[in-house]
């Protein structure tokens, strides 16, 4: 009997999890609208379902390159070295309603989400008790928060589907749900998630308590926004501090190597990791396979070339202290080309028009793993959605909004104490060194700030797909994006238009109900 619906869910091309419906699919035949009666037998299957879903995250069309590289774009700390529209409009904040990288990240999430939503309705069918069923159905409800959690940061009020779409013109008649209603479905899933989900997981790519309650703690933050007065800033603190409290039971802790956190052959055993997705080099057919390493990597590099696509602006790299260790771990400074080792100011002596004379991003060219593909595409990495120094931060910042000092001092100071431990890194030309401990960044004393915080976030988390959701939480555009900011001016910044991504054109078309 499962043979015989494995094939079935193949030839209607529902290998992926019962990805069977997004909003970008609304125009399909009813082939393609199921409901997963008759499919769900036991827990199995909800995991199988599940698996799918998450599956959908690796895509190249989310952290594959388009939602990653879209992020680090929209950021002030990268630059563009490409004359692709798709790539400028990110880039200059002229987003247009038919730009791919809005449109693929936006059909393949909502993809993942009617994965997450078959897998829970699917659930019911499935008769065994509740402490059997619910620690794998709670995987989908976290699966499901996550997913919405992108699409509100990035669009603001959006289509909801909290089940399978299994009748088109219900379907193409949705309305927009707003933000505000998206946040408490989206806490609503992680308290259900929080509730049941394993303190600790063989992998940290499968959601554990800790992760439901570290996207909680990153909800309420995000829900504070720049209101220094909001409940939220309470909530935000006690969720983070709740994981800190009980990181021992659930197994984390931050990594004594920086360095490590990027290192696809010894990240598996790294304790910091909260939540992360996992990449496994095979050459797949349907684009679930990374390419963010080419992206940042550099152009002409004899290590494998990269593309020089995404590319750190010069006044990113002067504006970290080259003496703290997350400095050389985040930025390539030096390459091979054509057999020389040169710097930063000499990338150009590979003649590719797109190579820039400036540090690149290392975080994910320099220790790729084993990689399927030619300019490291297809790689081993595990890309971690959130890790315990995050909400180490996030506890921060929340203790500075309620006055709350000294437990702001603790948790950014424990921060900065792991980033004086050094390591095991390179600036390249493949020379690995051991990068003894120093001084640097000193602990913080005194009163800590919100610019403080954020600007820990900054060095801490850079290019980890952060700084953008930072920037737009905390209202920042008009300064980070004016003359004085790490990339100069960015003259179409429109502080009233540009936090909220438009949603593509082809969608509105589709859905006469839903607006920008």
């Amino acid at each position: 009997m499962k043979n015989f619906r494995y094939i079935y869910m193949l030839i209607l091309g529902l290998s992926l999890g019962f990805s069977v419906i997004g909003c970008s699919d609304l125009e399909e035949e009813p082939i393609a609208l199921l409901s997963p009666e008759g499919y769900f037998e036991d827990t199995d299957d909800i995991q199988s379902a599940v698996n799918g879903a998450l599956t959908h995250a690796i895509n190249e069309e989310i952290w594959g390159r388009k939602l990653s590289i879209a992020l680090m774009l929209r950021s002030d700390m990268v630059d563009l070295q490409s004359t692709e529209t798709r790539r400028v409009e990110m880039n200059t904040h002229t987003i247009s309603g038919d730009n791919e990288m809005v449109y693929d990240p936006w059909t393949r999430i909502y993809l993942g989400i009617s994965a997450a939503n078959t897998a829970i309705a699917g659930a019911e069918d499935v008769d065994v008790e509740d402490s059997v069923k619910n620690p794998v159905t709670a995987q989908a409800y976290f699966v499901r928060a996550f997913y919405y959690f992108h699409l509100v940061r990035l669009f603001g009020d959006i289509p909801y589907f909290d089940a399978p779409v299994t009748d088109t013109e219900a379907g193409a008649n949705v309305s927009n749900t707003t933000e505000a209603e998206v946040y408490e479905n989206i806490i609503a899933d992680l308290e259900f998630a929080k509730t049941w989900l394993p303190d600790t997981v063989t992998s940290r790519a499968t959601p554990s308590k800790a992760a439901a309650s570290s996207y909680l703690a990153l909800v309420y933050l995000t829900m504070a926004g720049n209101d220094s007065g909001s409940e939220y800033w309470q909530m935000a603190f006690d969720e983070a501090k709740e994981v800190i409290d009980n990181a021992g039971t659930y197994g984390l802790a931050l990594d004594s190597d920086f360095q490590t956190l990027f290192n696809a052959e010894k990240i598996d055993a790294s304790s910091e990791p909260i939540f992360a997705l996992d990449y496994n080099n095979v050459e797949a057919d349907d684009n679930a396979y990374d390419q963010t390493a080419p992206m940042t990597g550099i152009r002409g590099d004899d290590d494998d070339t990269g593309w020089s696509i995404a590319v750190p602006s010069l006044s990113t790299y002067l504006s970290f202290d080259e003496d703290d260790y997350r400095t050389r771990v985040s930025f390539q400074t030096e390459c091979v080309i054509d057999g020389v080792t040169v710097d930063y100011t000499n990338y150009t002596i590979s003649g590719h028009e797109f190579a820039a004379n400036r540090p690149y991003v290392a975080k994910y060219t320099r220790y790729p793993g084993a990689y399927a593909r030619t300019n490291k595409r297809a790689t081993s990495h595990n890309y971690s959605m959130i890790r315990y120094a995050e909400v180490l931060l996030i506890a921060a910042e929340a203790a500075v909004e309620i006055g709350d000092n000294a437990s702001a001092l603790t948790y950014i100071n424990m921060v900065r104490e792991r980033a004086r431990l050094g390591g095991e890194s390179t600036n390249g030309g493949y020379v690995e060194e051991t990068i003894p401990a120093s001084s640097v960044p000193a602990n913080l004393t005194g009163t800590v700030t919100v610019d403080d915080v954020l600007e820990e976030r900054r060095v801490e988390l850079a290019f980890e797909g952060k700084r953008w959701y930072d920037i737009k939480r905390r209202e920042l555009g008009d300064v980070v994006f004016s003359a004085s900011g790490y990339e100069g001016e960015k003259t179409n910044w429109n502080s009233s238009e540009d936090y909220d991504t438009p949603i593509p054109d082809e969608e509105l078309n589709r859905m006469p109900n839903i607006y920008n």
